[in-house]
């Protein structure tokens, strides 16, 4: 296998990730700043009060995109499998 090929396999991993992250965090990067913004107009400046809304979003995402995510992953990974023969036939 040469260097291409290990090159793109990883670059198309990393895309996937970056991919298939976005959504949580985008998520909770949104709420934890709802929150913020909150916090500072009432001027309640507990710490803790912005886990249970951030965790409650991002499990909500998780169950909405969950099949999504896993299939992304499923294919990817069966395309590494089913490639599995070109990648030992390059060296």
């Amino acid at each position: 296998m040469n260097e291409v090929i290990v090159i793109d396999i990883a670059k198309q991993a990393v895309f996937l990730v970056l991919k298939l992250a976005a959504p949580i965090l985008l998520t909770s990067l949104v709420v934890g700043l709802t929150i913020s913004i909150l916090q500072t107009i009432t001027s309640i400046q507990e710490q803790t009060l912005t886990f249970v809304p951030k965790l409650v979003a991002v499990f909500l995402i998780i169950i909405i995109l969950g099949n999504w995510i896993l299939t992304s992953l499923k294919e990817f990974t069966i395309e590494l499998y089913s490639n599995f023969s070109y990648y030992i036939d390059v060296l």
